[in-house]
This record gives structure tokens, C-alpha cells and sequence, in this order.
């Protein structure tokens, strides 16, 4: 990819995404599986990507692994029955990729900055995670209590602005040190589509890049830099500027097609444009007057605490399961 490419590149952290940029059809991508699941009582689909070979990873520009997505417009609204089934199917992905067992170590990690309320996703999940390390220092080992617990520790390391060191520094620490059988990260990320922004949740067993959805590149946090397997758990909460107007734009020729008279040659022209191509002229023209902005709803606050809610009882439920399912709405409330 030549530096024109970087710099125009579409911004998306969504492996669903991804591929949609190669192909909006669902016409089978070498390399690439895509299955989908609808639930119409609560709108809510479920898309899972799996990258099975280098072919496949080289296509969408993913690494190998398997990408799940939970997309649900009502996540950001006050609706609670719905809640609980986005939960609950978290639930259900979440148990599809983690073998859990007894006596199992977790670290859960909270990527982002507290101050600044959309990158505030991860250390707000982390504030509702039971939990339950520092019990097993004080519990007898015969003891049968410790059976029915996952040994759970949490931590949100904060942003090198913040500390003046590296995620990735503070967390291979941490690894090196405890030496947890799984790292489960959440962080908030970049999407291409403002219909997605804090109505989806991917899930991803391929790890995490702090900052990459925009454009802050961090050494990942994956199995091959921490030596442990790494589950990553993120929503969009931006979108850059360019995205809201190629949205509008294409919105737009849609409209304008269906009243198009024959002959209107730049009309062809516009309709010939793809999406990259969409996307730098965008760029190129908001540049100026914008710079390098992201955008997030104006109701951010509330919604971060419900979307924030929402994963830590599906990973609370998950990590204890005897708890059951009755703390889904102490954790929603």
C-alpha cells in the first residue's frame, strides 16, 4: 500500500466492514467465510466472519481468526428487555470462542481514555467486573467455594498521555507477572457506517490494536505479543467526518437516480464512483475546513453506560456462571 493509499484508506475497526469495502454483495471472498443470523422479534443480527487463510486475511485486511458481530439499533436506547437479549447473546458468542473451566485466570482489560467519554467504553466495563482474584489469596485450597469462581482481575491501564507508557508495556507486565490463561480487552473503535456507531459489538479472538480506528497504530495486544490468547470486545463510538458525508452522499445518488433523465453524463460519472472513491474526494474536499475529525452522537454519556452495562453482565455471567442469569438486570439497572 503506497502512502496515497494510508492516507485515503476508509477508517473501520469491523471486520464486517472490511469486507463489505471488497465486496457489498455477498459474493464468496477466497479465504473469507460470512454466515448471518436474524432475530426479528428484537431486530438484532448476527454476523460471524472467519478468516481461514492467508489469502482470505490479505483480501480484508484482517489477520487470521474468527471476527463475530452484533448489531442491534436499540443497544443504544433505554429499552431493557432488548438489553437483556443482547446480553444473553453475547452470552452465547462469547461461549462459542472461550473454552471456559474451573479455576481459570482472566484478565480483563479496559483500553481507552476515562476523561473523554467515547474512548471511555473500557475502563467502564472494567468499574462493573466482579472481581474475584484477591479471594482466591484468602480461601482455603480445599476449600469448595473456589470451584464455582473464575479467578477474575481487572484493570483499566489507561492512554500513554495519561501514564507516559505504552498499553502494550503496562500489559505484558501485567502477563509476565500474573500469568492469567486468558486477557479479554474492550475498547471503543472506528466504524465506516453511522448506522453502526453504539449499536454493535464485535467479538474477536485475533486480539487488539489500541488507537487503530483512528489512526493511532499501537502495538497489539494479541497471543503472539503477550503469549496468552486474547479475545478483543469492542463498539464503534466515531465516526470521521468524511464517513457522515460519503453516507449522505451516497443517500443521496440513490434519490437523484431514481429521478435521473437519460443522457446526464455527469450523473454516469458520479454514479461510476466506488466507495474509495467516494471517500477521497470527501476527504480532499472536508480537509481544509474539518481536519482529521471524529464525530459521535450528541446522547454519548448515556449511551456509553448503557452499551458499557450491557458487556460487563454479559462477561460477568460468562466468567460466573453460577451466579446466574438473574444478575443480568442488576447489571443493567
Amino acid at each position: 500500500m503506497d502512502k496515497k493509499e494510508k492516507t485515503y484508506s476508509i477508517r473501520t475497526d469491523l471486520a464486517v466492514e472490511a469486507r463489505e469495502m471488497v465486496s457489498e454483495e455477498n459474493i464468496e471472498i477466497p479465504g473469507v467465510e460470512l454466515k448471518e443470523e436474524v432475530n426479528d422479534d428484537y431486530n438484532l443480527s448476527v454476523t460471524k466472519v472467519r478468516i481461514f487463510n492467508e489469502e482470505g486475511a490479505k483480501a480484508i485486511h484482517k489477520p487470521i481468526g474468527n471476527y463475530i458481530t452484533i448489531e442491534c439499533e436499540a443497544i443504544k436506547a433505554n429499552d431493557p428487555e432488548v438489553h437483556e437479549e443482547v446480553v444473553k447473546q453475547l452470552v452465547k458468542q462469547l461461549q462459542d470462542i472461550i473454552k471456559m473451566r474451573k479455576k481459570m485466570s482472566v484478565l480483563v482489560v479496559g483500553l481507552g481514555n476515562w476523561d473523554i467519554t467515547p474512548d471511555a467504553l473500557g475502563p467502564k466495563v472494567t468499574n462493573n467486573i466482579l472481581v474475584t482474584r484477591h479471594l482466591f489469596e484468602t480461601i482455603d485450597d480445599s476449600a469448595e467455594e473456589e470451584d464455582t469462581y473464575t479467578k477474575v482481575s481487572a484493570i483499566a491501564p489507561g492512554v500513554m498521555g495519561q501514564t507516559g507508557m505504552e498499553t502494550f508495556e503496562i500489559i505484558q507486565g501485567i502477563v509476565s507477572k500474573f500469568k492469567p490463561d486468558l486477557v479479554i480487552a474492550i475498547d471503543a473503535l472506528a466504524s465506516r457506517r453511522t448506522s453502526r456507531v453504539n449499536s454493535t459489538i464485535q467479538i474477536s479472538d485475533t486480539g487488539v490494536h489500541p488507537g487503530s480506528g483512528i489512526g493511532n497504530r499501537r502495538k497489539g495486544l494479541t497471543e503472539e505479543t503477550l503469549g496468552v490468547p486474547v479475545i478483543a470486545i469492542g463498539v464503534p463510538t466515531v465516526v470521521d467526518a468524511a464517513t457522515i458525508v460519503n453516507d449522505t452522499m451516497e443517500e443521496l445518488m440513490i434519490e437523484l437516480k431514481k429521478h435521473a433523465k437519460n443522457g446526464m453524463d455527469m450523473m454516469d460519472m458520479i454514479s461510476g464512483f466506488n466507495n474509495v472513491e467516494k471517500y477521497q474526494l470527501i476527504k480532499e474536499v472536508l480537509y481544509p475546513y474539518v481536519g482529521n475529525m471524529f464525530v459521535t452522537p450528541k446522547e454519548i454519556d448515556c449511551v456509553i453506560k448503557r452499551v458499557s452495562n450491557i458487556i460487563s453482565a454479559g462477561l460477568n455471567i460468562l466468567l460466573q456462571p453460577d451466579l446466574g442469569e438473574d444478575e443480568i438486570q442488576k447489571y443493567l439497572s
